[in-house]
């Protein structure tokens, strides 16, 4: 059978006291501080998962911008590649248009020069007749006849080369 004795009774009654009172100072504060950590770690989570949503929206954000900047930075590029052909051509044409500018000019001052020779040779060839003329003749022709003479014949002779 089981005896009871007195100790067995205030034992008993020591640990009842005991757990109330380790209930009222530990139990209560430990259990409200872990409630309170419990909070918190759940206030971080729910915060970092906040935080996370926000830097993919800025991820996103910053990829749209950075495709937008690239596309900006090839329509550039394609508008200097265009603006430099163009710019090509441009310089290009004027300068073919420059050196026909300068082959006519050329061509010009050449003609210029075949004519003055071409008068001066008249010139020369018409004192050359009217010499060999006088003496031939052995005749004194008046001035005026003679340029008169050697003008028609130098018209013929010119008519004769601009035919062959």
């Amino acid at each position: 059978m089981l005896d009871f004795s007195v100790t067995f009774i205030i034992t008993i009654i020591n640990i009842t006291i005991l757990f109330f009172v380790l209930k009222a100072l530990l139990f209560k504060p430990v259990s409200k501080f872990m409630a309170e950590r419990a909070k918190r770690v759940q206030d971080s989570i729910d915060q970092a998962r906040k935080d996370k949503e926000e830097a993919a929206k800025l991820l996103a954000e910053y990829e749209g911008k950075l495709k937008k900047a690239e596309d900006e930075a090839r329509d550039i590029l394609k508008t200097a590649r265009e603006n430099a052909e163009r710019q090509a051509q441009l310089t290009a044409a004027e300068g073919k248009r420059e050196a026909q500018d300068m082959v006519n000019a050329a061509l010009k001052q050449i003609e210029m020069e075949r004519q003055a020779a071409f008068a001066k040779f008249k010139l020369e060839a018409a004192a050359l007749v009217m010499a060999v003329s006088a003496k031939l003749v052995a005749r004194d022709l008046s001035s005026e006849d003679n340029r008169r003479y050697v003008n028609m014949l130098l018209d013929e002779l010119s008519a004769q080369k601009g035919n062959k």
